[in-house]
């Protein structure tokens, strides 16, 4: 598999360049997730960067690579959200009252 340099900013690795697997487009993963072990035997605390442009060249605009930014939040994957798959709550079971009574 190949691999690419890349480097981190912000957060605990800040600063850092390391070597980060490349998918089947030849890109890198879009969300970088960092295990990092409790001291106290717990569960572990995962920092999580997100993968942004490094920046672009000057007249040509062309890409200039990736680079990873921490996201302190560790927020979920942004992504579509389709009408059909939002959770719509559970259906009334109640009777209706009847409009004649």
């Amino acid at each position: 598999m190949k691999s690419e340099d890349t480097p981190f900013v912000g957060g605990p690795l800040d600063g850092r360049v390391l070597p980060v697997l490349l998918g089947a487009t030849g890109h890198p993963p879009k969300v970088y997730r960092v295990p990092v072990p409790d001291a106290g035997g717990g569960p572990p605390t995962v920092l999580v960067y997100r993968r942004v442009q490094a920046g672009r060249s000057g007249r040509l605009g062309l890409h200039l690579g990736w680079r990873y930014e921490y996201d302190p939040q560790g927020r979920a994957e942004r992504g579509l959200t389709w009408p059909w798959s939002r959770s719509r709550g559970k259906p009334d079971a109640t009777p209706r009252a009847n409009a004649d009574e």
